[in-house]
């Protein structure tokens, strides 16, 4: 029976969803381009279970560009319509269209000069009638055995409000460093906004010896710096080549002396480097994708080739560009 009940919330859910494809009318159309247009705010309010319904729907347009808040209308009815002004859009949601504390703020609303958009289940209802646009969220039944607790008609108004959403994103030519922008703090923002130069290791951590340097003193500043490299420049601090510890140790391999040898003489000249402005998830790129095996380790030179710091895998992965 666990199933059975399962199975048949989730179809009944489904088909309220389908239900309001046909829905996406002329006069959905012109309550998105409403708001497209808008110079002030979204102000989405709901009460009970379309409450929080709302929130989400705040939510998700707040952060795909189009600036929202959520208003309890309860409170509002006792001094929050304070935040309210002409140049809003409300977006008011009530599945019977006659919440008492969504009916009560509508008259102040319109005083205040803002537009409405009623997302409710029937276009007779007050909210239906003293709307700008009405959106039909209406099922035909819930899922709930009793008829009682919202649930096919909360589905319907989060999927409508998502359909607003995403169809405002698309109409504001709405980018991932947009959404990044948005969300500095998660794993897409720290990909899109950090840069390499936020990463790097610079000044007197940036591990740099000049051509005619010995392999000793090569080895040296990189046991310092613990980078596991130091980059090698010309007497201008132009980047000419790069030494790993792993050259150091295939030379240790093949010849000891060669400790005291000039430094031009086992570095790698032709080595990836990066500019400092590149974003770091492209630092992560280029070292993955190096062959015949990945690099740990990039040394970062500006347009002149200029020697500004170097970056490590384990700096990207510790900022969480993965």
């Amino acid at each position: 029976m666990i199933k059975e009940r399962a199975i048949e919330t989730l179809k009944i859910e489904a088909t309220a969803i389908e239900n309001l494809i046909p829905r996406v009318d002329e006069e959905f159309i012109s309550a998105v381009e409403e708001i497209l247009h808008c110079k002030g705010r979204v102000v989405v309010t709901g009460m009970g279970k379309s409450g929080h319904v709302g929130r989400k729907i705040a939510a998700t347009l707040a952060s795909t560009g189009t600036p929202a808040f959520f208003l309890h209308p309860a409170e509002a009815y006792h001094g929050d319509l304070g935040m309210v002004t002409e140049n809003d859009i409300v977006i008011a949601i009530s599945n019977s269209g006659e919440s008492s504390e969504i009916v009560n703020i509508l008259p102040v609303i319109r005083r205040i000069g803002a537009k409405i958009i009623g997302m409710c289940g029937r276009k007779t209802s007050s909210l239906g009638k003293n709307s700008d646009y009405f959106i039909n969220i209406g099922v035909e039944r819930e899922a709930c055995t009793l008829g009682l607790a919202p649930t096919a008609s909360t589905t319907a108004t989060l999927a409508m409000g998502d359909a607003i959403a995403m169809a405002l994103m698309e109409e504001k030519k709405f980018t991932s460093a947009d959404y990044a922008l948005f969300h500095p703090g998660g794993a897409l923002g720290r990909k899109l906004l950090l840069t390499v130069g936020d990463v790097m290791h610079k000044d007197e951590e940036n591990p740099i010896v000049k051509i005619g340097a010995t392999a000793k003193d090569a080895l040296f500043e990189m046991t310092a710096k613990g980078l596991g490299a130091v980059s090698v420049s010309d007497e201008n601090n132009k980047f000419v080549g790069i030494v790993t510890d792993g050259i150091i140790r295939r030379a240790l391999e093949k010849d000891k002396n060669f400790i005291d040898e000039p430094v031009e003489h086992i570095m790698f000249k032709d080595a990836l480097i990066i500019e400092p402005n590149k974003l770091a998830a492209a630092a992560l790129s280029v070292m993955e994708k190096h062959k015949p095996r990945p690099v740990t380790v990039l040394p970062v030179v500006d347009k002149e080739k200029n020697i500004v710091g170097m970056i490590h895998l384990t700096d990207l992965l510790r900022q969480g560009v993965v």
